[in-house]
């Protein structure tokens, strides 16, 4: 004891075996535990995504989806709202309230997805007709006017000749407010003076500018 105490290369000596031995006793345990572990929760019997199966007839794992199958949140249980039509007769009226709103919105998705073709007015001239895409017709000729309201919406979900059809691109909702938006442009080409509210007849002899309730301009 003597001689270690007073030779400090013993002492460093003797504290790095029992250091090593430290590690080699916790690797032991280690490897024990290791070698204890079962690999019921790695080998499952259970199928991954795109595994073949021997089980099924068409060797494949993934089965199919029961018919008519809905995912959760999607089911379309009102047939008015989602196709434009009851019973297979495209409906007349709008199915959603009609409000300044819906008006607004739909002028907003009908400049973005439908001027394209049918220019901001609807007489069917827009910007891709003129560098040679398909001309539609005009909202304004008597077939359209008079076609029911069910019938734009089912154009939009579905396509119509050259016409893709639109229903990814633009949600239900938004395709009535389309529709209700092509009816106003309807009216706007063929409205009366009687169609104008009493209090605001007298503005239809005014220039443009008064109109808007612009001043006169000055020089």
């Amino acid at each position: 004891m003597k001689s270690m105490k007073s030779n400090p290369s013993a002492r460093r000596e003797a504290r790095r075996g029992r250091r090593d031995a430290g590690w080699l006793a916790a690797a032991l345990l280690l490897g024990l535990a290791t070698a204890a572990c079962r690999q019921d929760m790695h080998n499952q019997p259970k199928y991954i995504p795109l595994r073949d199966s021997d089980f099924f007839a068409n060797g494949s794992s993934a089965r199919p989806l029961p018919p008519d199958t809905v995912a959760r949140g999607t089911l379309e249980d009102d047939a008015a709202f989602y196709t434009g039509k009851v019973n297979g007769v495209e409906i007349t009226e709008l199915p959603i309230p009609l409000t300044q709103q819906v008006l607004d919105r739909g002028e907003q998705r009908y400049d973005i997805y439908c001027s394209p073709c049918h220019d901001r007015t609807g007489s069917g001239e827009g910007m891709i007709v003129r560098r040679g895409y398909k001309q539609p017709p005009s909202y304004h000729i008597d077939r359209l006017r008079q076609a029911p309201i069910g019938h734009f919406f089912d154009v939009m979900t579905n396509g119509f000749g050259a016409m893709p059809d639109y229903r990814a691109q633009i949600q239900p909702r938004d395709r009535w407010a389309i529709a209700a938006y092509i009816r106003a442009l309807q009216l706007s080409q063929h409205a009366s003076a009687s169609d104008v509210p009493a209090e605001d007849r007298a503005k239809l002899s005014q220039p443009p500018a008064a109109q808007r309730g612009e001043g006169a301009v000055r020089h």
